[in-house]
C-alpha cells in the first residue's frame, strides 16, 4: 500500500512517524512546500532566534523510510485515478492524507501588513521588534498577544487593537480575558480594546472616526483561513475547512484529511481546531484510520499560551450560554470552568505563573475526559484539593 500525505507540518509529520510506529511497511511519502525541514509553529511567535526548531531530525525520516519531498508544490488531487500531480509528475497513492494546515488570514484593507505563519515570516517580524521600535498590532488573540509579549520583552513599543471588549474572546470566557489583558497592561502594552480598525499598511493603522496611528511596524494577527483550495478543486466537500467524518475520511473514496484544514464532528456540532496537540493527536488518528482503525476521534481538544511569565491553558470548548464558574490559581492565578447540562465538568481555562496552573489544570483535564460530575461550588472552594477529586471520580 502507498500512503502519500500532502503537508509537512506538525499533523502531517506526525501521521507519517504513526504509521511506521503502527507497523506500516509500505511506502510513505510527505510532501512539504517548504524547503526546510519540517519545523515547530509555536516557538515563531516566542522565539527571538531566526533559527526553527525541526520537529524530526533527517535522520529519522531516513530511518523509518519515509520519503520526505521538500520544497515541492501539490497542484491537482486526481481522486479518480487515486493520483497527485506534484512538478509536473504524477504520484499514485492507496490512501491520500491532506494536512495542508491554515494561512495567516488576510483582508485587502490590511494588505501591506505583516503576518505570521511560517519560519520566514517569523525571521521578517522579529527583525522588526527592536528596542525602542514602535510596533502596532492588529488583533489580540494567541498570535497577537504572544507576538506583543516577544515585543515587549525586546523594549518594543507595543499597542494591541481588538475590534471587541476582550482580548482572547473566542477562546476563553471573560475573567480570563481579563486577567490577561491586565497583565500586558502591567508590561506596558497599550491595549486599545473595541477599536474599529478600518485600515492598516505596513507602517500605519486608521480607525474609524479619521484616527491614524504612525507605527515603525504594523503585524496583522486575524486569525487564519484553512488551505482548501486543492481539497475543493478535487471536488471534496468543504464548509470551513475540508469536511471528515469522525475517522478523517472525506467525501472521496480513499482520501483524509486532518489538522488546521478540515472540519469534523465533535459533541454533536462541527468544528475545525488549530492548535499543536490538535494537530498531533489527528495526525495520529488519521493514521490509524488508514490503516483501518475505525474508533471515532474523541480527544479533548487542547491549546496553551505562553505570555510573559503567564501561562494559559484551556481544556474543552466553552459554551458561551453556560454559566461560568471560577476557583483561585496560586499567587494571581484564575481557573474558570464550566459544568454540563448533565452535571459533568466540561471545560476548563486556567491563567497565571506556570507551575500552579500547569498542575491543576492537569487535573482538570483529566476529570473532563473522565466525565466526571461534581457540584461547582465544590470545585469552586479553594479548600478543596483538586487531587482529591481525581481520587473520587
Amino acid at each position: 500500500m502507498r500512503v502519500v500525505i500532502i503537508g509537512a507540518g506538525e499533523c502531517g509529520v506526525r501521521a507519517a512517524f504513526s504509521l511506521r510506529e503502527r507497523g506500516f511497511e509500505g511506502q510513505v511519502t510527505l510532501f512539504g512546500a517548504e524547503t526546510s525541514l519540517p519545523y515547530e509553529r509555536p516557538p515563531l511567535s516566542k522565539d527571538v532566534t531566526a533559527t526553527p526548531k525541526a520537529i524530526r531530525n533527517l535522520d529519522a525520516y531516513l530511518s523509518a523510510g519515509i520519503d520526505l519531498c521538500l520544497g515541492q508544490t501539490v497542484d491537482r488531487i486526481l481522486p479518480g485515478a487515486r493520483q497527485i500531480i506534484a512538478g509536473g509528475q504524477a504520484h499514485s497513492y492507496d490512501r491520500l492524507l491532506i494536512a495542508t494546515g491554515a494561512r495567516a488570514r488576510q483582508v485587502p484593507t490590511f494588505a501591506d501588513c505583516l503576518t505570521l505563519r511560517t519560519a520566514h515570516d517569523a525571521a521578517k517580524i522579529m527583525a522588526s521588534l527592536a528596542a525602542g521600535a514602535k510596533v502596532g498590532i492588529i488583533g489580540a488573540g494567541f498570535i497577537g498577544l504572544e507576538l506583543a509579549a516577544t515585543a515587549r520583552r525586546l523594549g518594543a513599543d507595543v499597542t494591541v487593537f481588538q475590534n471587541g471588549p476582550q482580548v482572547l474572546a473566542r477562546a476563553v470566557p471573560a475573567q480570563i480575558g481579563e486577567l490577561v489583558a491586565a497583565r500586558h497592561r502591567a508590561e506596558g502594552v497599550a491595549l486599545r480594546l473595541d477599536a474599529d480598525v478600518v485600515a492598516a499598511d505596513r507602517t500605519s493603522v486608521s480607525l474609524a472616526g479619521g484616527v491614524r496611528f504612525a507605527f515603525d511596524t504594523v503585524i496583522a494577527g486575524i486569525g487564519s483561513a484553512p488551505n482548501v483550495e486543492l481539497a475543493a478543486e478535487a471536488g471534496l466537500d468543504v464548509a470551513n475547512g475540508i469536511v471528515v467524518d469522525g475517522n478523517f475520511r472525506s467525501s472521496a473514496p480513499d482520501v483524509f484529511a486532518a489538522g488546521d484544514c478540515c472540519s469534523f464532528p465533535f459533541q454533536g456540532r462541527r468544528i475545525r481546531l488549530e492548535s499543536w496537540k490538535a494537530a498531533q493527536d489527528q495526525g495520529d488518528h488519521a493514521a490509524a484510520a488508514m490503516l483501518g482503525n475505525g474508533a471515532t476521534y474523541a480527544k479533548l481538544p487542547w491549546f496553551w499560551s505562553d505570555q510573559y511569565d503567564l501561562t494559559l491553558q484551556v481544556a474543552g470548548l466553552f459554551d458561551p450560554l453556560r454559566a461560568i464558574h471560577s476557583r483561585p490559581a496560586g499567587v494571581d492565578g484564575r481557573i474558570v470552568f464550566q459544568i454540563d447540562d448533565q452535571g459533568q465538568l466540561a471545560a476548563a481555562a486556567g491563567a497565571g505563573p506556570r507551575q500552579d496552573i500547569a498542575k491543576d489544570m492537569k487535573i482538570l483535564e483529566k476529570l473532563i475526559e473522565k466525565g466526571a460530575a461534581f457540584e461547582p461550588a465544590l470545585i469552586s472552594d479553594p479548600s478543596t484539593h483538586l487531587k482529591s477529586l481525581l481520587k473520587a471520580a
